[in-house]
């Protein structure tokens, strides 16, 4: 289990490059932030994920893919960058990957809990079709098919970060397949996390408009109406 309590480090977050942007401690090329993960140090000398970028302590950032997290791990970057002996544990991309899911999920719920998302293939296609929906929702294990009919003569771009029985837990069902965001707050942070998501899986982040797929998650498997 990772510890969340942070060792206070001098210094400002390294690769703090001012307002809302970061460099990267691999390829130092500098992100906004919210394209990025955050990493601090524990008490123990532990490198913690700091997905919500809140935590005390001086600030580590990566640009959010596995192998750039891999490499920072094999050329010894956390302890460069904090001056200090940095453990890396076993499981960390792991453990960002479950965190990064449990982001999208909460979000959702959110969004749905506040009338701004909507579950069921009826649903979103009719908030696709009347211009209402800003993003679209996925189930990684949904239908091609099902895609392409959702998002036909659309321009609304699609992610499918989770499985259904995921997007089912947090609109309350036992699976959902497709989900359509209303413009917001909520729905651009989806956008977020789902790029970051599919970054730290070693995917490309969205499927593009009309359904067409970039997300290796999403397969061909038999759809439902939900």
């Amino acid at each position: 289990m990772l510890n969340a309590a942070m060792v206070e480090v001098a210094g400002p977050d390294d690769g703090d490059v001012g307002g809302p942007l970061r460099r990267c401690l691999v390829t130092r090329m500098v992100q906004p932030k919210e394209a990025m993960i955050r990493f601090v140090l524990g008490p123990d000398g532990t490198v913690v994920p700091d997905l919500g970028a809140r935590l005390p302590g001086r600030g580590m950032w990566l640009s959010a893919k596995a192998a750039v997290l891999e490499e920072a791990r094999a050329k010894r970057l956390f302890s460069r960058a904090a001056k200090a002996e940095a453990r890396v544990p076993d499981g960390l991309a792991a453990a960002i990957v479950a965190g990064l899911e449990r982001r999208v999920a909460d979000t959702l719920g959110l969004a749905r809990r506040a009338g701004q998302a909507v579950g069921g293939f009826v649903k979103a296609r009719e908030w696709v079709a009347g211009g209402r929906a800003a993003l679209v929702v996925m189930a990684q294990d949904g239908a091609a098919d099902g895609r392409r009919k959702l998002l036909a003569g659309s321009s609304v771009p699609a992610v499918a970060p989770l499985d259904a029985a995921a997007l089912g837990a947090a609109f309350g069902r036992e699976h959902v397949v497709h989900v359509a965001l209303a413009p917001g707050r909520l729905a651009e942070a989806v956008k977020v996390e789902a790029a970051r998501l599919a970054g730290m899986r070693g995917n490309d982040a969205a499927a593009g408009p009309g359904g067409n797929s970039t997300h290796a998650g999403v397969t061909d498997e038999p759809n439902d109406a939900s």
